[in-house]
């Protein structure tokens, strides 16, 4: 864990705690809080939080991030979508954990999350058999979950593309997960619909830019005084 993102705070969303790190569930690795956010909707002229979600990155993130972003404003991050593509596809670990605020079933988070995923990959033209497959598998993990506030489901994105589930009735986190579907398209996709494009927190956003500008910021500057050193006279 570097000394940068080893040092960030913990976050609160709507009362829910997310912690500066965390061992994902199948995970062997420690991983920094990158950035958390609320989704919600606005309903009758209010605005209805649903969940809170907490995006956590591999140290490797950093590294992988800062020869193209580093320098780059939070403003600029927020604003760039090709920034978040860098994420849910880069070749380092992701955890995501999504936490009700609001009480919710299994089936009717999964139907929507496939919904969206089905329709994005069909519009792109990469929707085949496999990923029709894995998003069976999808909704069957989800199938008799029902989430009261306060539980959350985790999913944890290796590099190789085999996503893991894992559920948690209250803040901890399980050490296995629940289900492992082994399909790259559907392990972005999942982070994809809450950081991409139509992402469906711009707060978990708006964190993430946040808090990786400020570590690629001291990763920054960190080099510079190593580069360039004080010399002091005798």
């Amino acid at each position: 864990m570097g000394e940068g993102a080893a040092l960030l705070p913990k976050l609160e969303v709507e009362g829910i705690v997310f912690p500066p790190v965390v061992s994902p569930p199948g995970s062997s690795k420690t991983l920094f809080l990158g950035g958390a956010g609320c989704r919600g909707l606005e309903i009758g002229g209010r605005f209805i939080t649903f969940t809170a979600i907490g995006i956590y990155l591999e140290d490797e993130a950093l590294r992988s991030l800062s020869g193209k972003w580093k320098g780059k404003t939070t403003d600029e991050l927020a604003a760039s979508l090709e920034f978040f593509r860098d994420i849910f596809t880069g070749s380092f670990e992701k955890f995501t954990r999504v936490t009700m605020v609001l009480p919710l079933t299994g089936q009717q988070y999964s139907e929507k999350v496939a919904e969206n995923c089905v329709a994005a990959w069909k519009a792109a033209g990469i929707y085949t058999e496999a990923e029709g497959m894995a998003i069976d598998k999808f909704k069957e993990a989800f199938k008799a979950e029902n989430f009261a506030p306060g539980s959350s489901i985790l999913f944890t994105h290796p590099p190789s593309g085999a996503l893991t589930i894992a559920f948690s009735e209250d803040g901890s986190v399980p050490e296995a997960g629940r289900v492992v579907i082994d399909n790259k398209t559907l392990c972005e996709a999942v982070l994809e619909s809450i950081i991409g494009e139509h992402g469906v927190s711009p707060a978990a956003k708006r964190s993430l830019a946040l808090r990786v500008s400020e570590l690629l910021k001291e990763s920054q500057d960190v080099e510079e005084k190593v580069g360039n050193p004080v010399i002091v006279s005798a």
